[in-house]
């Protein structure tokens, strides 16, 4: 065995040493994924008429093939279609993420996709409510970020949020200025909320 090999190395790039048991990933015993079709297992289906449709299966999503990698409990709060406003305005009762029993060790958020493309604002990160209930004049992404994890941490302070950025999308025009705003606005969230961290899809992952 080669102790070097599990030493840091601050040259390291996230996909430079691919891991096939989840690595250090396994010291969380739940996990908590908050997210959209990327995060739901979202299959789409076309009928006869080729009309589209979509369907989440959990089981398929990523969240589950880490638990059954790691052997911990990962949650789905996930939806297809859902937008950060969508999960704070009704979503975040109807899948219990806040009750007592379903809080985690950590937190995956992957949202904002949905919100950007229906004309939501991205927000400000000196802008957004300092207390749990988000500013209702503030309706923007950071905005309801902010509510989501303040919620949590107000019952959870030790939760560890990571939060992960766009991935490079070549299909959508005119995409790509505002997602590298998005993501340096995740950075800055990260910087300013104790125990966060930025997954960065759009550096680090393949073209979507």
């Amino acid at each position: 065995m080669d102790i070097i090999k599990y030493y840091g190395n601050p040259d390291e790039k996230p996909l430079d040493n691919i891991v096939d048991d989840g690595g250090f990933a396994a010291i969380f015993r739940t996990i908590g994924c908050i997210g959209d079709s990327l995060s739901s297992g979202e299959f789409e289906t076309y009928d006869e008429e080729g009309i589209k449709g979509y369907h989440d299966f959990y089981e398929y999503s990523w969240g589950q093939f880490m638990a059954r990698t790691l052997g911990n409990k990962v949650y789905n709060f996930s939806r297809g279609g859902m937008s950060a406003k969508w999960f704070c305005d009704s979503f975040s009762a109807d899948c219990g993420v806040y009750k007592y029993e379903n809080l985690c060790q950590a937190y995956i958020i992957a949202l904002g996709v949905n919100d950007l493309t229906g004309g939501c604002e991205i927000g400000d990160i000196e802008k957004i409510s300092v207390s749990e209930r988000r500013d209702p004049k503030d309706e923007s992404i950071m905005a309801y970020y902010s509510a989501i994890v303040r919620t949590i941490k107000s019952k959870q302070p030790d939760a560890k949020f990571f939060l992960v950025t766009f991935p490079k999308d070549v299909l959508r025009e005119n995409y790509e200025t505002p997602t590298k705003n998005m993501v340096k606005l995740l950075y800055d969230f990260a910087d300013h909320f104790e125990n966060t961290y930025v997954i960065d899809l759009f550096k680090y992952g393949e073209e979507y």
